[in-house]
This record gives C-alpha cells, structure tokens and sequence, in this order.
C-alpha cells in the first residue's frame, strides 16, 4: 500500500558560493522547490540508485553545490523531501475515506487500498524508489511514520468505525490496525526485501489469507493484480 513516509529532511548551513547562492539566500522555497524539481524529473529518469548529487547539479542551471548542501545533507533527504509532497496528496486522501458517509468500516479499508494503489503517481515512485534494505534511515522513517501517523490517525479510526457497525469484529483494534498497516506498508513491500515476483507474489497471497481470516476480505483479484504490476515495475528498474 506504502502510504506514509513524512520525516523531513534537515539542512545544514555550509556557506554561499557566489551569485547565485546569494540568491538562493533571498528566495529559499524558490531553490528548494528547483532542486526538487530536478531531482524528481531525473530520479523518474534514471532511476533513485543511478541519480547522483552531481547530476542533480548538472541540471540546476548554474546553482553550486552550496546550493544543495544548504537545504539537504545528502541524495536520501532529497528523496524524502520529494516523498513528504506525495504523502500530503496520499494523506488528504486517507483522511477523505475515513470521514466518508454512507460507508461502512470495511467498504473503507477496501477502499483504501484500491485508491492508494490506484494512484496515478504509484507507477512513478515504484520507479524511482530505492532499496529500503540498504536505506536503513529510509526504512525506519516508513516504520515510523506508519505507527505514529498512519495507523492512528486512519486505519485504527476506520477499524472502530466498523466495530461499531459490525463490519469488523476483532477485541483488539489498535493492534489489527497496526499489523494491517505494517503487513501492507512493509512486508508486502517489495522495496523492503529481496524478492523475486515470485516469492512477491506468493507473499500477496498470504496476505490476502490473513486479512480473510480476520473477516476483511478487502483484497481482490483486481487489487492483487495491481500489487503484483507495482512490484514488477520496481523490480524491473532495480535490474537495469
């Protein structure tokens, strides 16, 4: 599902470096904006693991390297502050669904995953993503921002919402939705673990197993097809 990865990235202040610098000083949401920019087009591009620093530099029309470093202490603060802008259209969303009317607890967390694997930026951060097994921080941030945000502010709601209206029976509700949310985000997540589609795919499958014995079948064969494309489309980038 991967829907939470908020952490923001912190600068460091290691000088200015002629004009241009000086009028990155001026006009800072303005540089930090281009940077993003940059980065995005060419992580979309190249790829995050073959985009370097430098060639972020190369495309920023003259900004030097100063001009980073003043914003973002490396290439993965950069990734994550391209990440937190996605989060913000991927949060507005989770919080339209869990305040839907009309809706039971259920119908929502099916929803959820339909629409958050529907994205139409799901494709683009698939492809430009890392291995989050060599990203420790990256990792961490993800397990994080799923416990602390995503499971209380959206999944943990929607889940006593269904208790309430008897779409979910469970007598443990803050723990179905953080293992939900963590089964979604990062064991299924082929970004995590090394996996072939294969033994990906076989992983869905005891996903969907689960969450049926939990009463939630949320998964369909639509909703497997689509995890399965994501992963081959990370996957295929990572080989290149």
């Amino acid at each position: 599902m991967h829907i939470g990865m908020k952490s923001l990235a912190k600068h460091v202040d290691i000088g200015y470096v002629g004009e241009l610098d000086m009028a990155r000083n001026k006009h800072p949401e303005e540089t930090v904006n281009l940077i993003l920019a940059v980065a995005t087009r060419l992580f979309m591009e190249k790829g995050y693991e073959h985009t370097s620093i430098q060639d972020i530099i190369n495309e920023l029309g003259g900004l030097s390297k100063g001009a980073i470093y003043h914003h973002f202490k490396s290439k993965e603060d950069i990734l994550v502050a391209v990440t937190n802008r996605m989060t913000e259209v991927s949060n507005k969303m989770l919080e339209e669904i869990r305040d839907r009317k009309g809706l039971n607890g259920k119908e929502k967390l099916k929803i959820i995953f339909k629409e958050s694997l529907g994205r139409s930026d799901m494709d683009y951060i698939f492809t430009v993503a890392p291995d989050l097994g060599n990203n420790p921080r990256l990792l961490f941030s993800m397990f994080r921002d799923t416990v602390d945000d995503v499971v209380p502010l959206y999944i943990l709601p929607i889940i006593q919402q269904g208790i309430s209206d008897g779409s979910i029976r469970t007598d443990y509700p803050t723990e179905l939705a953080e293992l939900v949310a963590l089964a979604a985000n990062i064991w299924t997540n082929p970004m995590v673990f090394n996996n072939t589609i294969e033994e990906y795919y076989r992983k869905l499958m005891v996903f969907k197993q689960m969450l049926d014995g939990f009463g939630l079948d949320i998964v369909d064969e639509e909703l497997l097809g689509r995890m399965r494309e994501l992963a081959a489309i990370y996957l295929e980038t990572k080989n290149k």
